[in-house]
């Protein structure tokens, strides 16, 4: 009898302590129990987090999580949301380490920038380019002033001139696929030059073949980037949560990036680029990064990067460079996207711009002579309506409205009014949520560029500051995107070039409405405009 006791006493004590364990700790005792939890099964199972990421509904849920509970929520039993500018300083300026999230931006095996987990190694790889992405860089590039005359001058206009002189313009043509191309050519040639860059605006079917691959793929990142550990145990066992096309289109993207890469190398080490006379030529990113690589083999063993980036260089370059590639042509994108569906809506505020526009010395109005004009990032910067469109845009529009998951520190530290939480927590924020606090951003949900005209809004100085710190489309601190500057440059001069020639009509905008995740664009991923070439000199 005693013998027949023992098992169900062993049986009773595991069954005590699974239920302390995984219940009644995480909800009564844990630090975290404090915490206002997003959904009532919180604190005890990540089943509600995983299924609303799965679905595609984190971003809208955990706003809503926000609004009912405040600025600090719980997600899951080791995981936590923040929502006000305190977090965000502590977070993402408090020295909060990335963790595996991140690791399926790693690319040929080895890790980019963006996918480092440390700190240090994160910021190794940062000093190699942090300089070639700095504003008064792209102010001054020559290298990315020629590459923009022809970008926009030889490609760009001429295309959307032929469209508007022909039946398309009724038709109306998918700007999507268009601002995605010319953002990819300006990231591309940025990085390896104008000769060995993409030139997807004047080859449509290889773009829409390689956009094809890029966008099939994004959709099967769940189980790899939430469950990674299931995933590879099932593996073992043939089993693919992940279809295995996916690896496929993968392995023909990183293959078109790679020969992009040696094309350059070949490019700088020949000499050719010695004796290129055309400055557009100038491989940026990709010399910036040899230079750096040179500096960090000198520090041999000593270095960080002396297992990853110094073993395996080619690789690391190539990782480097596809990262920026994938996310330089696609948030830019998604944002001329957004701000041309909103401009096409209000033709009287297309008047207002064109007219802001012209008053540009020398402008980008096209005309009978071969002049090409590229405005400094200086002047562009010092025109309000542009740069306000823009902001507004990425404000309720913003490319990367997803979390942005960082690791507490150990052993422990404070989240607001919330005390001893320890080290290994998942904690992030999501600019869905940043950009749509009312009391910053009154009527959140409208798109209203007065916001940032400061010379016509009547906002206080604490106002424009509020509005300024909540600002998040390219996230904060020492690992926020580094090529926000890049980026803005980039935009302004599209919109500059297109809106100082063009009127755009909306002709089809199903799905335009903007998918819940990590990275979103339009449900439909195509909006479809027209184009009317405009005459009159405003």
């Amino acid at each position: 009898m005693l013998l027949l006791s023992i098992p169900i006493l062993v049986s009773i004590a595991i069954s005590i302590a699974a239920i302390y364990k995984f219940i009644i700790y995480p909800t009564f005792i844990s630090p975290l129990s404090k915490i206002p939890n997003a959904h009532w099964s919180s604190s005890i199972s990540p089943f509600w987090i995983l299924w609303s990421r799965y679905n595609c509904q984190e971003n809208r849920r955990v706003h809503a999580a926000h609004l009912k509970h405040g600025s600090v929520v719980r997600l899951a039993p080791n995981e936590l949301s923040v929502n006000d500018v305190g977090g965000l300083r502590t977070v993402y300026a408090g020295g909060f380490e990335k963790g595996q999230w991140y690791s399926i931006f790693d690319n040929y095996g080895v890790p980019c920038m963006f996918s480092s987990w440390h700190s240090r190694t994160h910021s190794a790889r940062k000093r190699m380019i942090s300089n070639i992405y700095s504003k008064s860089n792209i102010h001054s590039s020559t290298a990315l002033a020629e590459q923009a005359k022809v970008i926009l001058y030889d490609r760009l206009l001429p295309v959307i001139t032929s469209i508007s002189d022909s039946v398309r313009s009724t038709d109306g043509v998918d700007v999507h696929d268009l601002w995605n191309a010319t953002t990819m050519d300006f990231i591309t040639a940025y990085q390896f030059g104008l000769k060995n860059g993409s030139n997807f605006l004047n080859n449509e079917p290889y773009r829409r073949h390689w956009f094809g691959l890029y966008h099939s793929r994004k959709t099967y990142t769940f189980f790899s980037q939430e469950l990674p550990r299931l995933s590879r145990f099932l593996k073992h066992f043939y089993i693919n949560l992940t279809p295995t096309w996916v690896d496929d289109a993968n392995r023909e993207l990183e293959a078109w990036t790679k020969d992009r890469c040696d094309a350059t190398s070949v490019y700088v080490n020949d000499g050719a680029a010695a004796k290129d006379s055309d400055p557009a030529n100038e491989p940026v990113v990709f010399g910036s990064l040899l230079s750096g690589i040179e500096k960090e083999e000198k520090k041999g063993s000593e270095s960080v990067l002396s297992d990853t980036t110094l073993r395996y260089p080619e690789a690391s370059i190539a990782s480097e460079m596809i990262d920026h590639l994938a996310a330089g042509h696609e948030t830019s994108g998604i944002t001329m996207t957004y701000l041309s569906w909103h401009l096409s809506q209000d033709l009287t505020l297309q008047d207002t711009l064109r007219k802001e526009l012209l008053t540009l010395s020398p402008n980008m109005l096209l005309s009978s002579s071969s002049e090409k004009n590229i405005p400094s990032s200086k002047d562009l910067d010092a025109l309000p309506v542009l740069h306000a469109v823009l902001m507004e845009t990425l404000r309720l529009r913003a490319a990367i409205p997803g979390g942005q998951p960082r690791m507490t520190p150990y052993p422990s530290c404070s989240l607001g009014p919330f005390t001893d939480i320890p080290g290994g927590v998942r904690v992030g924020a999501q600019a869905h949520s940043v950009h749509r606090n009312a009391e910053v951003y009154p009527e959140p949900e409208k798109w209203d560029y007065m916001r940032w005209m400061d010379a016509e809004n009547g906002y206080s100085e604490e106002q424009r500051r509020e509005r300024d710190r909540h600002f998040w489309a390219f996230s904060s601190g020492g690992r926020m995107c580094v090529g926000s500057n890049f980026a803005m440059f980039e935009l302004k001069l599209i919109v500059a070039a297109v809106y100082s020639n063009f009127r755009t009509y909306i002709v089809d905008d199903e799905g335009i409405e903007q998918t819940d995740g990590y990275t979103c664009g339009p449900a439909s991923n195509k909006l479809f405009l027209s184009f009317e070439r405009v005459v009159e000199q405003l």
